[in-house]
Order: structure tokens, then sequence, then C-alpha cells
């Protein structure tokens, strides 16, 4: 029987997993990325652990047949899983009829986790403590151990192959395929007739020495959510933050936590030295934490195979899942022993082995949401990242000092121990913040080429603002230049904002996405038609930060009295906002940073097509750079499946060779009045004076980036990937191509299909001719010059 459960919880944990990383995306969908968000939904999800771990002992009888409970468990979580792809559509159509700002949308958002979550986790959390009650009590530990190993192949399984092969359907008809197959051995393995299980012969406990443990034990979850909170920070700066980072970081965890746990379970059959060992792993916790600072902080960022030196995309992965081992794999595999060990403690005094079970694993839960919530929400953002790290240490040496109990020769070497692991925990660099994977090529020039201006760690992401030594100011997110006042970013900046604003009739309101240097917003304030900007960012630590080190370049957008700044994540605005707008333009961070393809879907576009006003115009920024072919078709795709009469807007860069583009949309075909649009600069000297400082002189110079339209790629899309909510195939082909380098060659592709625009503009002999030489001077050479500097 333990070698089949052994089996049966593996299968178990492999089922929960791919539910875990399947419902968070679908959620985060619906009520948004924000740090806030995340934590909603985590909270919920290891709440219903909790509550299921617990109320199992007293809800379902002794005499029941443990392992028809558990089978019923399993069946169960199955359904519930089915349940939430099919229901998740209308709960989300009733959550956007009814969400709002403030606490009343915060408290909306957490019910509809409760609802969507709390069913499938209170089963998930139960299956533990039932089945206890079947085994030795030595062999608990064990199946915590094959539930985490499950965990391993789960995680792997949906971030490697079923997520980025298939779709979430594909992963949740997996899921529920193990839960039914794990119901229907365990039902098959059971006996016919549950018989009563015997009482044990215990000795009680005192309630002084179980309060140790207990607390002993929640500390250990609270440190291990709260380090993973900052380390997977931390970490996605050094490997890139793609979705399969992400994956190999929670897989490292779940491997040091399952061996940790098989160890800790065969440390654990000695009963009496039990709690001692336990103190002695929360002790040797907080060397391990020191150990994996240390390493991220002062050694990982500067390996120069982050960036180059692999074969092919998988062997960076080996090195990525090599790195992360390094230096979170101690701290795992104390985590994970802690567990058998705390029940080794307290297990022997109960008659119920379903109670002690229940007990630890929700007080190790329990923890695990305070650190998830504490560290994730309020501790980076406030303190940083060494401070946050130096709690960790603190809150393992408290772990140890409960575990310890009366022990009081112990206590002082452990406060010397506590303070010697603090004071060894390094700050994060600067560099690390803002070059991430690229620190290597970086790290010689910071000396005497980048200034740092600010820097700070926000409660979604961290910033940096950096001036080089031509004076040139740069703006850093996820470790990556997100903006600058470079000659081909302002272009870019500046054409995603005047384009649609010179072409619209009479622009009065519009909703920029992401605020980066807020060089984009600027550019409408020397519209004088305008009247509304709304300025959506999820980070609230960038908008004040722009306005004090970009000021210049975005034109006081941050004080012009037409902006209104909205913190959130710009999906939820898009999905919850009630009013609509004549332009909505969007400069998103890149699409292989994890999270970010959820603006790149059909969803998505369609929800801001559904919030324009009448002859309104939507904007896009696509990269060509750390990009690849199918990446790029996939956007364009994705983009002109929503808005058939889209344009491509070329942005040259300094080589001429293609940088990055400007996708737009409209409802209908358009018109565009050279002379009319001519007419408008000319009669708004702060709007040329704008355009002039990003390169353009006229209207015909701006509109001679024209690049191709929709029409004209029909064929070079026609095999392209939709990227849709359900699949966000597009997260996982840029990530494959982060470290490409053929924008000359993409911009090209799309270049020569798209010829100069017959039909699509009007205007005077003059003006035509103009906009004729613009075009062909954007477009001079582009497959030479990709050739030069590919």
């Amino acid at each position: 029987m333990p070698a089949l459960l052994l089996l049966l919880f593996a299968g178990s944990g492999c089922a929960a997993l791919i539910y875990e990383i399947v419902w968070l995306q679908l959620l985060q969908l619906v009520i948004g990325s924000t740090a806030v968000s995340i934590a909603a939904l985590l909270a919920t999800f290891m709440g219903g652990m909790c509550l299921g771990s617990v109320s199992l002992a007293r809800v379902v009888r002794r005499a029941a047949n443990p392992m028809r409970v558990f089978a019923l468990l399993e069946a169960g979580t199955g359904i519930c899983g089915a349940a939430a792809l099919f229901g998740l559509p209308l709960i989300q159509g009733l959550y956007v009829s009814f969400a709002r700002a403030g606490t009343e949308g915060l408290l909306l958002r957490g019910a509809l986790c409760c609802v969507c979550l709390l069913p499938p986790t209170v089963l998930m959390g139960a299956t533990l403590p039932a089945v206890s009650r079947a085994v030795d009590h030595s062999t608990v530990g064990f199946l915590y151990a094959a539930n985490i190993a499950g965990g391993v192949i789960g995680c792997v399984a949906a971030g490697f192959w079923l997520l980025r092969v298939f779709d979430m359907g594909v992963a949740t008809y997996v899921a529920v395929g193990l839960n039914l197959s794990v119901a229907a051995f365990a039902w098959i393995a059971s006996r016919p007739t549950g018989s009563p299980v015997p009482e044990r012969d215990t000795a009680p406990l005192d309630a002084g020495g179980a309060w140790g443990i207990y607390v002993a034990i929640a500390l250990s979850g609270l440190s291990a959510l709260g380090a993973e909170a900052v380390w997977t920070r931390l970490l996605a700066l050094t490997l890139g933050p793609t979705v399969y980072t992400f994956s190999i970081i929670l897989a490292v965890f779940l491997i040091g936590m399952g061996v940790g746990s098989a160890a800790g379970s065969v440390v654990a059959r000695d009963a009496c030295r039990a709690r001692r060992n336990l103190a002695l792993t929360q002790a040797a916790l907080m060397a391990a934490i020191g150990w994996a600072a240390y390493m991220i902080a002062r050694q990982l960022p500067y390996w120069d195979k982050n960036l180059f030196g692999h074969d092919s995309v998988w062997i960076g992965f080996l090195h990525d899942f090599g790195s992360s081992a390094i230096a979170i794999l101690p701290a795992a595999l104390c985590w994970g022993a802690s567990f058998p060990l705390a029940l080794a403690s307290i297990g022997e005094h109960s008659p119920d082995a379903a109670e002690p079970v229940g007990k630890i694993y929700a007080c190790n839960t329990l923890g695990a949401i305070a650190g998830a919530v504490c560290f994730g929400i309020a501790a980076i953002p406030l303190f940083g990242s060494q401070i946050s790290e130096r709690l960790l240490v603190a809150v393992a040496a408290t772990g140890a000092f409960a575990a310890l109990e009366r022990v009081w020769r112990w206590r002082a070497a452990l406060a010397t121990a506590a303070l010697a692991f603090l004071w060894i925990v390094p700050p994060t660099p600067w560099q690390l913040l803002a070059f991430g994977r690229r620190l290597p090529l970086e790290a010689g020039k910071t000396d005497n080429g980048w200034r740092r201006l600010y820097s700070a760690e926000g409660i979604n992401s961290s910033i940096v603002y950096t001036e080089f030594v031509d004076h040139r100011r740069f703006f850093h997110v996820a470790g990556k230049i997100e903006a600058s006042s470079s000659p081909a970013d302002m272009q870019l900046q500046r054409s995603l904002g005047h384009i649609p604003a010179l072409l619209h009739a009479n622009p009065k309101s519009v909703l920029i996405v992401g605020c980066g240097a807020g060089v984009t917003a600027g550019s409408f304030t020397v519209h004088p038609e305008l009247e509304h900007i709304t300025l959506c960012e999820i980070e609230p630590l960038i908008p004040p930060a722009s306005a004090r080190f970009f000021a210049k370049e975005n034109h006081n957008v941050m004080r012009d009295p037409r902006t209104r700044i909205v913190y959130d994540d710009a999906r939820h605005f898009a999905l919850t906002a009630r009013e609509k707008f004549d332009i909505i333009t969007s400069d998103p961070i890149h699409p292989w940073v994890k999270g970010a393809a959820t603006l790149y879907t059909k969803e998505y576009f369609e929800a801001c097509k559904a919030h324009l006003n009448p002859g309104g115009l939507v904007t896009q920024w696509v990269p060509l750079y750390e990009s690849d072919l199918a990446t790029v078709q996939s956007e364009i795709a994705t983009f002109f499946d929503v808005f058939p009469h889209g344009i491509v807007w070329g942005n040259p860069g300094d080589f001429n060779e293609g940088y990055d583009v400007v996708l737009m949309g409209s409802n209908d075909p358009l018109r565009i009045d050279l002379d009319a649009a001519q007419h408008r600069l000319d009669a708004a000297p702060a709007l040329a004076t704008s355009l002039r400082e990003a390169g353009f002189h006229s209207a015909a110079e701006l509109f001679g980036t024209y690049a191709a339209s929709a029409n004209d790629l029909l064929g070079w899309l026609a095999h392209a990937e939709i990227n849709r909510d359900r699949s966000l195939r597009l997260q996982y082909l840029a990530g494959l191509a982060r470290h490409e380098g053929k924008a000359g060659a993409i911009y090209g592709e799309i270049v020569k299909r798209g010829g100069f625009p017959q039909g699509l503009f009007t205007g005077s002999e003059s003006q035509m001719e103009k906009l004729r030489g613009s075009f062909e001077s954007w477009r001079a050479d582009p497959f030479e010059s990709s050739a030069k500097h590919d």
C-alpha cells in the first residue's frame, strides 16, 4: 500500500501544480496582475488548503475508509477543475459588470478568488490528513515528499510543454484526468468496508511544548514564501523574467523541498530527537538564506553565460536551472525537512493521525500566506530586498528559538549566528536592477559610463533611471531599458502619440497604457484639441520619477491639468473602465516578460476597440529587437485580426534597418489628408517643435515612415499564431527568442511587402512629392543595412 500511495500522491501533486499555474493565470486575466491581485490569489489558494487540512479531522469521522475519502477528494478536485475552466467566462462577465475602483473593487476581487479557488483548494488541503489515517506515522513525511515530487513534474510539464504547445484547456484536461485516475486507483485499492481505526497509545503533549512546534513550522512557511517572493524577483532579473524562468525557479524550490522532506522523514524516525533536529534545521536555514542572498547579489549576476555561450535555448535553460539551484537549493532543503520533523515532534501525541497532520499543515500554510502577502506587498517596496532578506534570517532564527523550547544555553549561540548571517546579507546592486541579464556586458561601464540617477524596488517592479556619459537618459524596468532620450526611442515614443493625434479628426480624450518615461503621454499635451489624458500605469513609483527625470522629453505631462493617472493593471482597466476614448495607445513591456503577453491578446485588443469612440484610433508598440520572425508575426497578426484596416508604421532606428514598429488600427478604412495634417502642424508651434525633437520636420516626413498595410501582409501572416487569453502562446514564443538579434531581417520582410500606399494619402502635388521622398528615405537599403548590423 505505501508504494501505491506514494505514486498516487505524486499524481495528485502533479495535478495540483498544473491547476495552480492555470488558475492563477486565468484569474489574473480577469482581476489583473498587480501585486495586490496576485497576493489575493495566493492567499485564497493557500487559505483553502489550510482550511481543508484543519477541517478534515472534524468533518470526516475516523471510522471512514481513508482511501475512499482520498478517492472522493481527488474526484471532487477534478470536477472543480473542469467547472472552473468552463465557468470562469460567466464569472468574468459578472465581475466586469460590477467591478469598481478602490476598496469596493478589492473586496470584489477577493470574493471572485474565493468563489473560484476555495472549493478545489479545500479538497486538495484535506488529502494528506485523510490518508495519514491509513499509514504509519513515519510514512506521512514521505507522502508529503511524493506530493512535492509530483508538483515538480506538473510545474515543468505545464511551463515547458502543456501551455507552450497547447493551451490552458488541454492543461486542465490533463490535470482532471490525473485526478480521476488517482481517484479510481485509490477506490480500487481501498478495502470493501471501512473499519474503525484503532486508538493509538499516546502520551499528551503539554500546551507550551505544542505551541513552540506550531510557531516554528508556521515561521518556516513564512520564510519559505517570503524568500520565494524576494528571490524569484531578483533571479528573474539575472536570468530574464520569462515564463520559463519562473517555472525553473519554482521547480528548483519544489525539488529542494521534496528532497528535504524525504531526508527529514528518515531523520524523523528518531522521534526523541525530532524537536532538536527541527531547531537545527531552522538554524541551518539562517545560513542557507545568507548564502542565497550572497550568491544572488554578488555572484550570479556577473556570469556572462546568462546572456551568451549556449548552443541552444534549451542548454540555456539548463544553465538557468543550475544557477537557481546553486543559490536556493540549500534553503529549500531546510524548508522541506521542517514538515516531517515538526510532525514527528507532535504527531505521536494525538489519537487521530489526521489531527496533528492537519494542524501542522495548516500552521505551515498560514505562515506561507503571511510570507507571500507581507513580503510580496509590504517588505520589498518598504525596505528593499536586502532588509527583506535580513528579516528572513531573523524569522528563521525565531523559528529555531521556538523549537528549542527551554534549552536556553543554545539560544545565545543562535543569537550570535543570526547576527553574523544578518551582516553577510549584501545589498542588491543597482546595476542588477537596471541591466538584469545584460549586467556582464555593462559592468565595466558603470564606473565611467553609466550614472545612476534614481533606483527603487516597487510593489510591482524595480525601476532605475540612469544617465550615460553622452547625457542620454534611460528608464529601466524589469532589468532592461524600456525608454530613453536616444533618437531611435524618441522617434518611436513620439510616433505612438503624434500619428493617431494628427490623423484623428478632432481628438478630445486619450488613454495611454504604460507610462515609461512619459514621452508618449507627453506627446499629446501639445495637441490643442486634447481635453482629457488618462495614463494607466501598474507601478506607482514610475510616474513621479519620470516627471522628475524626463520632464523635458515628456512635456511635463504628469503636471498637466488635463492628465489623470490611474494605477492599475492596464488589461484590468480596459475591461472594467466605463468611459470611451478617441485614441488609445499602448506601449507595454516586451512580450517575453512574464505577464506582458496579456497586453497583446486578441481579447485585449477587442476590449480596446470596445472603448473607442466613433472614428477612434488605436496604436500599439511592437519590438523587432530581442525577437524573432514567428513572435513578431504573432503580434501583428493578432492585432490585424481585430483591426483589419490596420497599418504598420516603421521606426528605422540608428542604422535605418528597423528597430521597432507602431501598429495602428481603426474601425473603418482611413484616408489621410496631408495638407490638413500639415496645416494643424503649422497652427501649433509646440506640436511642430515636439516633432522636430524626434527627427520629423513635416507631416509628410512623419507619415513617410509608413511600412505596410494589413492587406499587404495577409499572405505573410497566414500561418501566424493568434495570441489568445486561453493560450497566451506569445509569451512562450517570445521567451524562446529573447536572445535573438534579427530586427533588420524582420523589418526587411515587412517593408518589401508594402510599397508606396496608393490611395491612402491625398494632398497637393508638393505634399505628395515630399511624402514619396520621405517614404523612400526611411526605407533606403534596409536589407543591405541588416546584413551589416544583424
